[in-house]
């Protein structure tokens, strides 16, 4: 997998000299701060750009040009400037803000498909911070449905409304089957237990469907037309590599 572009962004003096000291510690990402704190990064190695003028000028280039953008500026003002320029979790960067103090890492925008919820544990870990994590999945130490296995691989096969739908049955803790019949068995990488209601199963066939509200399939054989009419919204497939 590779590393996803990373571009630190501040607007005042203070955020400017907290870009600096991440810097360090992240050097593949970029840099961009006002013009006039420009001589508090000459000693930098990272690739540092430099604005002038009303920084909301600045936001489609970052949107087009990096996976994450890491705002060291107030959440309100971000959330403000970034939203003419949303589409969808599927199309938009990650977006995470670093409080003043880089106390607290919080994910904006993109938290599982755009990855700023893995970006923004990265990053508190750099600066020993708390990452304020607000996805469902990721509080209730749950299984992700939109992007289980990527890291492995796989790709996720349902259509959205079925995504939407497995994923509440599965923060609100309702009887799910995990069918898994093909791929890696290392696909759980929380450090906590699996879920008591995520039900393990090796064949799809082994599965009494009036028991389930739910099922997720790990599988590379065909899917008849049939089947996924049977299971309306309730059946996500992901497809592994061969």
């Amino acid at each position: 997998m590779s590393t996803p572009k990373i571009i630190l962004v501040a607007i005042t003096k203070h955020g400017a000299n907290q870009v600096t000291q991440l810097a360090e510690k992240l050097p593949d990402a970029d840099i961009l701060v006002s013009e006039k704190f420009r001589e508090l990064l000459v000693t930098s190695k990272s690739s540092c750009q430099f604005y002038s003028g009303p920084f909301r000028e600045q936001i489609a280039g970052l949107f087009k040009n990096y996976e994450q953008i890491v705002f060291f500026v107030s959440l309100g003002a971000v959330v403000r400037l970034v939203a003419p320029f949303l589409k969808s979790k599927d199309e938009d960067p990650g977006v995470i803000v670093v409080d003043d103090a880089a106390q607290f890492v919080i994910p904006v925008l993109s938290g599982h498909v755009g990855g700023a919820n893995a970006c923004a544990e990265m990053l508190a870990d750099l600066l020993q911070a708390t990452p304020v994590l607000t996805t469902a999945s990721d509080v209730g130490k749950t299984i992700p449905v939109d992007i289980l296995g990527r890291e492995l691989g796989w790709q996720v096969e349902a259509p959205k409304i079925n995504i939407t739908r497995v994923s509440a049955h599965v923060v609100n803790e309702e009887p799910v089957a995990f069918v898994q019949e093909a791929g890696s068995k290392n696909w759980w990488t929380r450090s906590t237990a699996l879920p008591k209601n995520i039900q393990l199963f090796e064949q799809f066939s082994d599965v009494d469907l009036s028991q389930f509200k739910a099922v997720l399939w790990v599988t590379n054989q065909d899917i008849a037309a049939s089947l996924w009419q049977k299971m309306g919204e309730s059946l996500v497939v992901y497809r592994v590599p061969e």
